[in-house]
């Protein structure tokens, strides 16, 4: 059972709303290398190859998965991941950004922990469901995100669940960001999916939801009102 939230957000959904402008999709970038089938069919192959069918199947929500799963799944538990932290450290110029005003969005970076939600996919159609996930979260050469095997803490016991993890050496990957820098970014982006804001106000109220306080998004997200209410007064 969910936990209902104690705690008053200083980000309120009247403040991400000033954050909102409509944006045209810009589509994908004519410069960027995109994986194509067969990429796919590799890295589905190669996580296989390391979670054999017999073996159940966890994802590792830390960000939007939480609130946006888009997966079949049959259970769903509070999970730690321990040598892994939650990370504005990816730019964004489409979605949730622009190439004049790019967004940020969160990936696990190594370091710290990082307690989430796992999620246990159904056994039926698991190349399906993971193919429509890894189109939707892994799409750039260099990939920007890493599919990861994570062992995670859980009060009902240990588990596997997959991760994204960053790939430093990905084309999106912005290196550690000053805070000032970071609730800039997420005060002022807006992509055709929403804003930097509408993301931080969906993962933090879903975190708290289920009984997960993570200190740094809580400093960020009252950050970030303090901004908008700044810049839009």
């Amino acid at each position: 059972m969910r936990n209902v939230a104690a705690r008053q957000m200083s980000l309120t959904p009247e403040l991400v709303a000033r954050c909102w402008r409509e944006i045209r999709d810009p589509g994908p970038d004519p410069d960027a290398m995109h994986l194509d089938d067969s990429d796919y069919d590799s890295l589905l192959d190669e996580l296989q190859a390391e979670l054999p069918d017999s073996e159940p199947l966890w994802l590792f929500g830390y960000g939007s998965l939480i609130w946006k799963p888009e997966i079949d799944y049959v259970e769903d538990r509070v999970a730690l991941a321990r040598g892994w932290h939650r990370s504005f450290c990816m730019n964004m110029t489409r979605w949730r950004g622009t190439k004049e005003s790019p967004g940020l969005m969160m990936a696990l970076d190594s370091g710290g922990q990082c307690k989430g939600v796992a999620f246990r996919l159904t056994d039926d159609n698991r190349r399906q469901q993971l193919g429509r996930l890894f189109r939707r979260e892994v799409t750039l050469k260099p990939t920007s995100y890493r599919p990861r095997m994570l062992k995670l803490a859980s009060e009902a016991g240990p588990l596997r669940a997959l991760a994204f993890v960053i790939n430093r050496n990905g084309l999106t990957y912005s290196g550690p960001l000053d805070e000032a820098k970071v609730v800039d970014r997420l005060a002022t982006s807006c992509g055709h999916w929403g804003s930097g804001a509408d993301y931080l106000y969906n993962t933090v109220k879903n975190l708290e939801e289920r009984g997960i306080h993570d200190r740094h998004l809580w400093r960020l997200q009252r950050l970030v009102a303090e901004r908008i209410t700044a810049l839009n007064p």
